[in-house]
C-alpha cells in the first residue's frame, strides 16, 4: 500500500524548527525565516512580497470608454475569458491552501499562503474589471460561464479531478500529478487568455484591463516556479517515483492539456478576432507546453515549438512591473531590500 501523507501539526514541540522533510517529516510549525531548510524559500518569499499589488491601483477611467466600441467578437470573447479566469483562480485558491497543510516545512506553506492570497486578489481583479464594464446582469452571466459553457466544463474539469483526486487520496505519487495540473493551470490554460488581453492591449485598447493581466502574469510566473520546486524536491525525496510512469504522465497530460486549449481558442478566438492568427496561437499553446514539461525536467510533448511564435508578446510577459508599470509608467517599488539573503538589519 502506498504511503499517506500527512498533515502538518498545529505544532509539535518535540520536532526542530527546520523541517527534516518537504512532506511526512517533523517540524515545530514555528517559522523562522534564518533557521529553514530550503534555501530559495526567503528569497522566493521576497520576491513575491515585492510584486504586492491590488486592483484598486488600477484606474478603469479610460477601459469604461473603450469597452462599447470593441467589436461584438471582442467583447464576446472579453467577458468569457474573463469568466474562465474567474474559475481557475478560484479553484487555486483553494488547492493552494490544500498543499500548505501536507507540506511539513513551515516556509513552504507560509508561501503557499502567500499564493492563495495573491489568487483571492486575481479573483477579486476579474470582479474590479466587470463592475466597472457591465452593469451587474452581465456580471452575474459572466460568473456562470463555466456551468453553461461545455468547452469549459470539460477544460476545468481536467483540472479539478486532479486536484480532487489528491484531495481525496493524500499519497506522494498523487501530489507529484496534482502539481503536474496546477502548471497546467497557471502554466498553460490562462495563456490564450492573456494573449488576448495583450493583443488588445498592442492595439491601445483595454489598456488598464491589460495592465492588471500583466500583474497577474506576472503572478503565475512565480508560483509555477515554485510549485515546480516543490516538485523536484518531493521527487528528491521520493527518487523512486521519478520514473517512467511519471514521465509518460506529464508528457501525456501537457498534450492533452495544449489540446484542450487549442481547443478554447478556437472557439473563443477563431479567426473572428482582426489582428491575431489563430496558428499562431495554437503555435504559442505549444511552445507553452513544451517549456513547462521542460520546466518540470520531463520530454516536451510537441515536436519543435521551441521559439515563441508570439514575438511581440514579449514586452508584455517580460516588463519588470516591480519598477513601473509598462503601460503607465506609475512608480510600484515595494522591495527595501537587496540581498537574497533575509538581511534584516537593512530595512
Amino acid at each position: 500500500m502506498e504511503e499517506v501523507v500527512k498533515k502538518r501539526p498545529i505544532m509539535n514541540k518535540q520536532a526542530p524548527n527546520k523541517s527534516t522533510a518537504i512532506i511526512n517529516g517533523e517540524c515545530s510549525n514555528i517559522l523562522n525565516w534564518d533557521d529553514v531548510r530550503y534555501q530559495w524559500a526567503f528569497p522566493k518569499y521576497k520576491k513575491m512580497l515585492a510584486n504586492f499589488w491590488t486592483p484598486f491601483e488600477i484606474n478603469m477611467s479610460q477601459d469604461m470608454k473603450q469597452f462599447p466600441e470593441l467589436s461584438d467578437d471582442e467583447q464576446d470573447a472579453f467577458l468569457k475569458i474573463i469568466g474562465l479566469l474567474a474559475l481557475l483562480d478560484s479553484i487555486q485558491t483553494d488547492y493552494a491552501g490544500k498543499v500548505a497543510d501536507y507540506l511539513t516545512d513551515s516556509s513552504l506553506s507560509a508561501l503557499m499562503i502567500i499564493l492563495a492570497q495573491q489568487e483571492v486578489i486575481h479573483n477579486h481583479s476579474y470582479s474590479y474589471v466587470l463592475s466597472s464594464l457591465v452593469p451587474m446582469e452581465k456580471q452575474e452571466e459572466v460568473f456562470e460561464f463555466w456551468r453553461t459553457e461545455p468547452i469549459l466544463e470539460k477544460r476545468n474539469e481536467f483540472v479539478t479531478n486532479g486536484y480532487a483526486y489528491f484531495a481525496e487520496n493524500p499519497t506522494p505519487n498523487n501530489l507529484l500529478k496534482s502539481i503536474v495540473y496546477d502548471v497546467v493551470l497557471e502554466g498553460l490554460f490562462f495563456y490564450s487568455g492573456f494573449a488576448f488581453f495583450y493583443h488588445l492591449a498592442r492595439n491601445q485598447k483595454m489598456v488598464a484591463t491589460s495592465t492588471m493581466i500583466n500583474y497577474i502574469n506576472r503572478d503565475e510566473q512565480i508560483h509555477v516556479d515554485l510549485f515546480v520546486k516543490i516538485f523536484k524536491e518531493v521527487l528528491n525525496q521520493y527518487p523512486e517515483y521519478n520514473n517512467e510512469e511519471l514521465a509518460s504522465f506529464v508528457e501525456d497530460t501537457m498534450k492533452e492539456a495544449a489540446e484542450l486549449e487549442i481547443e478554447w481558442a478556437r472557439y473563443i478566438i477563431g479567426n473572428k478576432i482582426d489582428g491575431i492568427l489563430l496558428q499562431d496561437v495554437e503555435d504559442y499553446i505549444k511552445f507553452y507546453a513544451n517549456v513547462r514539461a521542460n520546466q518540470l525536467g520531463f520530454n516536451r510533448p510537441f515536436e519543435g515549438y521551441r521559439k515563441n511564435p508570439l514575438r511581440w508578446i514579449k514586452a508584455y510577459e517580460d516588463v519588470d512591473l516591480g519598477k513601473s508599470d509598462f503601460f503607465e509608467q506609475k512608480s510600484r517599488q515595494y522591495v527595501k531590500v537587496n540581498h537574497v539573503d533575509n538581511g534584516f538589519d537593512e530595512l
